[in-house]
């Protein structure tokens, strides 16, 4: 029973993805890095941000690569949703620039925080994988 409610529960996911898909132009790396975000799965998350990432996040803290995966693997920063609602991308060669906005909800420093983001980011292909090279993001209303 539990494998079946499982089961039930990827399908609902994987559907509730592709349906977000349909709706806006997602470039599909960075869904799935989010959601390496909320799962906090840093192994993952190390492979797909590139060794020369700078994230800048709407509170102007600024954060290089192993900063990053520290930050989420240790707990000190948790994403519980993240929720785009707004998304673009554009490919041009091996770079790939998003803007979009997304509804974060977390928990910075053990203090729950939800916030509306429009941002941008920027992508590049290296070794035939989309590796996260930049971040930087805005606090909307």
């Amino acid at each position: 029973m539990r494998g079946f409610i499982l089961s039930l529960n990827i399908l609902f996911s994987i559907l509730s993805y592709a349906q977000l898909n349909q709706k806006l132009k997602i470039f599909e790396p960075e869904l799935q890095r989010f959601k390496m975000m909320m799962d906090a799965d840093t192994s993952n998350l190390s492979r797909v941000l590139s060794d020369d990432l700078i994230y800048i996040h709407s509170n102007a803290l600024e954060e290089n690569k192993p900063n990053h995966i520290d930050n989420i693997g240790s707990k000190k920063l948790q994403y519980q949703m993240m929720d785009i609602e707004e998304s673009n991308f554009k490919t041009i060669g091996k770079i790939t620039l998003t803007n979009g906005v997304v509804h974060v909800k977390g928990i910075l420093n053990g203090n729950a925080f939800e916030v509306r983001l429009r941002y941008t980011a920027v992508y590049m292909k290296q070794k035939k994988e989309w590796k996260l090279l930049r971040w930087q993001s805005t606090k909307i209303t």
